[in-house]
């Protein structure tokens, strides 16, 4: 009888043999133990092969795409299994991933570890603990782009385009933007010592800079003469735009006439926030920007405003409106005709986006370029004002510290920036050639007796906070930008 399969049974086989069934089955399970052996011996054999040669037959059958990375692979190990000390592994990955991001040379590409992540969301949308600058790094050096309005960093007289060589003695040459802000950022009420180099300065400037909370409040409006109203925008956060409709909001009621947008100082910020704050200016359809990849694939931004604001619009600028502030710029000038004043912007013409890892790190990097509504890039250019006006010559005046003491017989720079100071205080201090002389003292004593500050015939303390508040309002007061702008805006008004 045969099975299913076509092959006699076992117990068929038996019956018909019966004398010769015990050898049959010993030769039976002879040959499947020894089955079993082979089976062992030949996946055993399979198995070493495998092991020893596997490697290069699956990278023959299937190329690593990525087998560039293997000298950084041989690296890492090296490192890691053979340096004299023990190392941080984590480390290691952090200072590979930022090497890359250094080597592609550009400053707004960067890596940040958890710590310094933290601190850059901070900055766009909550309060921090700071002097309150924004800074990138350029070319190895750490490079002002501009302070924030009302920020310790702008009271002390920090410039946009300053360069911070060290904080707190220790040089920030060679650091990334975020490491930078890691040593100059600290809790409230503490200070922190910069060196600071200025185009047109010989020396370095010293400032001590006491760190306070910068709280994250983007516009500042206010009602000037004749129904114009003035609205700085200072940066571009989460709710800026918010922020700006609620004070257009406010300046309505108060019979606004027109308006003067001013983004002087602004480094820029939300992507997002500069094209809607420049549709409210533009006409619905009009082109805001345009976003270019490296293929050349330009992404088109076009204003989606329900109703253009109906009165006169002037736009001030200068070296610290950079980025958003720019794109806000270029987009109301070359698609609404809004004249710009001012001085020559920062020149940023890059889009940032950033990748967050699970530990909490990101890193950001360039991902496009921006092109204004007719297709000029502005990098490293900036944009030029229909109406140039700078600021009076003491406007650019540097700080002096408190905490250094000015007298009798010094030369510094920081005396011949006091007898300016003095100057324009109204007080005489003779030839202003940075040598405190008897005129430089008797001037001194005459704006301390004049501000009912102790007469010392020294600068320090009271007398240097006092002179520099009194140049500070004396800068407001003569606004040479904001008066052209209101100047344009009456014409505009009355006809």
């Amino acid at each position: 009888m045969k099975n299913e399969s076509g092959e006699a049974s076992v117990e068929e086989e038996n019956q018909k043999q019966p004398k010769e069934a015990g050898k049959f089955i010993k030769m039976k399970k002879f040959t499947f133990i020894m089955g079993i052996f082979l089976v062992i011996f030949l996946t055993a054999g399979i198995t070493t092969i495998a092991l020893t040669f596997g490697d290069e037959k699956v990278e023959s059958l299937a190329p690593d795409k990525h087998a560039e990375f293997e000298k950084l692979y041989s690296t890492y190990d090296k490192i890691k299994d053979d340096y004299y000390e023990e190392v941080d592994e984590e480390k290691l990955v952090d200072g590979a991933i930022n090497g890359m991001i250094k080597s592609l040379d550009d400053p707004y590409s960067a890596y940040m570890d958890k710590k310094e992540a933290s601190s850059f969301h901070e900055s766009i949308s909550s309060s921090f603990e700071g002097i309150g600058a924004e800074i990138q790094e350029q070319d190895g050096q750490i490079m002002v782009v501009s302070p924030i309005k009302g920020s310790p960093a702008e009271k002390a007289g920090v410039k946009p385009n300053d360069i911070i060589l060290s904080v707190d003695g220790k040089s920030v040459e060679g650091l990334s933007s975020s490491e930078a802000v890691l040593k100059i950022r600290g809790e409230k009420g503490t200070k922190v010592d910069l060196s600071i180099s200025r185009a047109g300065e010989s020396e370095p400037i010293k400032l001590t800079i006491k760190r306070d909370t910068i709280p994250i409040e983007t516009v500042y409006a206010e009602m000037l003469d004749d129904g114009v109203a003035k609205i700085q925008v200072t940066s571009f956060s989460e709710h800026t735009v918010q922020e700006l409709k609620t004070a257009l909001e406010e300046m309505s009621k108060k019979d606004m006439k027109g308006l003067v947008l001013d983004l002087r100082g602004n480094p820029g910020g939300l992507l997002d926030q500069a094209i809607e704050m420049a549709s409210l200016f533009i006409p619905n359809g009009k082109v805001v920007l345009q976003v270019e990849d490296r293929s050349g694939k330009k992404d088109v931004y076009k204003s989606e405003n329900d109703g253009e604001l109906k009165i006169p619009v002037v736009v001030l600028i200068d070296d610290g409106s950079a980025s958003a502030s720019e794109i806000v710029a270029a987009a109301v000038s070359e698609s609404a005709d809004i004249p710009l004043i001012g001085v020559k912007s920062f020149g940023k013409g890059t889009v940032q986006t950033a990748q967050d890892f699970e530990d909490g790190s990101n890193f950001k990097y360039t991902a496009a370029k921006w092109l204004t509504p007719e297709g000029n890039w502005i990098h490293k250019k900036g944009i030029k004002p229909d109406i140039n006006v700078k600021l009076p010559d003491y406007a650019s005046l540097p700080y002096i510290s408190p905490d250094k003491e000015l007298k009798a017989s010094d030369s510094s720079s920081e005396v011949k920036a006091a007898e300016e100071m003095l100057k324009e205080a109204g007080h005489d201090p003779g030839k202003i050639d940075g040598f405190f002389d008897e005129a430089t003292k008797n001037a001194v004593t005459a704006f301390q007796r004049e501000q009912k500050i102790k007469e010392t015939g020294t600068i320090k303390d009271d007398t240097t906070v006092k002179l520099m508040q009194v140049i500070r309002e004396k800068i407001l007061k003569n606004d040479t930008q904001v008066k052209k702008a209101v100047e344009v805006l009456k014409k505009e008004i009355n006809k």
